[in-house]
């Protein structure tokens, strides 16, 4: 079955950085858009980033400059580099497959990030 595993959160001071590792398996990871998505306490789960089969990223204005999403298709991996990271960006941050106008169904446990000084 599909499944997701986050990994490289953690606790942070503003300004730090952090690179999250997301193993995914049970599809055909090489010809899928991935993406990186984020939820707070109280907010909706957000698309922060996403990278096309292809390789081609697009990010979501709060992050661009700062956030760089990019995979390994020979470890069905995908990867978010952080940085510059600010109190807001504190989030339980999990992967997915990305397809447009549809919300995936099916979610890993997600990798916690707390910015805090």
């Amino acid at each position: 079955q599909v499944q997701f595993v986050e990994s490289g959160g953690g606790l942070v001071q503003p300004g730090g950085s952090l690179r999250l590792s997301c193993a995914a398996s049970g599809f055909r990871f090489r010809i899928s858009a991935m993406g990186w998505y984020r939820q707070s306490p109280g907010q909706q789960r957000e698309l922060v980033a996403r990278i096309a089969s292809a390789g081609s990223t697009n990010y979501e204005d709060s992050v661009k400059g700062r956030f760089t999403i990019s995979r390994d298709n020979a470890k069905n991996t995908v990867y978010l580099q952080m940085n510059s990271l600010k109190p807001e960006d504190t989030a339980v941050y999990y992967c997915n497959i990305y397809l447009p106008n549809i919300v995936p169904t099916n979610w890993g446990q997600g990798t916690q990030v707390t910015v805090s000084s």
